[in-house]
């Protein structure tokens, strides 16, 4: 299932740090289709682009051993290996795992962009992030495989929403034997997503080597995004507050505009 949009009052803000990103993260995507040529769009990796993904991607050993992990041909990081944690969340192994990163952010992003500011909403999207990638440091503390994506982050952002806007409804294009599309109340689309993440993530564990999708990365970036947004609710959310006055000219234009 693929999500496309969403219900619910349209945004006060233009979501500029959604589009910083998702705008980032696309060059960043064009430089690995230059190094890795049209395999690329399928995951199939080449040298270059492997010893790419070997020097920015977030590799666990190199953590928790303390110094640079390396190939038989030495590949270093120019990075300490704590900048990978943020680095690998602007890289993504092939085409179908950029794309779906990136509509799962453009669909969930800008409404708690628009909750938080753009400010705090930078900041929680980092924080998300590196409690994603050392969730999977954790299950996996010895794992010589570059971890990279934006998952974990957008997991967090999937988590604040589910907390946020429990009953909007998400429109998402389903393709099982015949498509169609359906409506799904968010409770229950991000709700059986995250369990689906955590059933998987069980029955991976210590089969790191063969499975290619870091499910507790998306487990902890979801738990970690909804605890924080549980704690900002509580603490710093007014009953009713329907998110930030805009105060940009950006937001000005994009309010009259909509």
């Amino acid at each position: 299932m693929i999500p496309y949009s969403d219900s619910g009052a349209p945004p006060h803000t233009f979501p500029v740090v959604k589009v910083s990103i998702i705008a980032i993260t696309t060059l960043v995507f064009l430089y690995e289709l230059s190094l890795g040529g049209l395999g690329m769009l399928f995951g199939n990796a080449g040298g270059e682009l492997s010893a790419f993904f070997f020097r920015w991607g977030f590799i666990p050993k190199e953590l928790t051993r303390g110094r640079p992990f390396t190939l038989p041909v030495a590949i270093r990081t120019p990075a300490p290996t704590e900048a990978t944690i943020f680095s690998s969340m602007f890289i993504h192994g092939g085409f179908l795992h950029f794309a779906g990163n990136m509509m799962f952010l453009w669909v969930f992003g800008d409404n708690v962009e628009d909750r938080l500011g753009h400010l705090k909403f930078l900041l929680f999207y980092l924080v998300v992030g590196v409690a994603a990638t050392l969730s999977h440091l954790l299950i996996d503390p010895h794992s010589q495989t570059p971890l990279v994506g934006a998952s974990g982050a957008i997991s967090g952002i999937m988590g604040a929403y589910l907390l946020l806007y429990p009953q909007n409804r998400v429109k998402v294009l389903v393709l099982f034997y015949i498509i169609t599309v359906v409506e799904i109340k968010a409770f229950w689309l991000l709700g059986l997503w995250f369990l689906w993440q955590l059933v998987q993530g069980v029955l991976s564990v210590g089969l790191s080597q063969s499975v290619d999708i870091a499910f507790f990365a998306h487990v902890g970036g979801f738990a970690a995004g909804a605890g924080l947004m549980a704690v900002y609710k509580t603490f710093f959310m007014r009953s009713g507050d329907d998110g930030p006055v805009a105060k940009q000219p950006w937001d000005y234009w994009y309010r009259t505009r909509r």
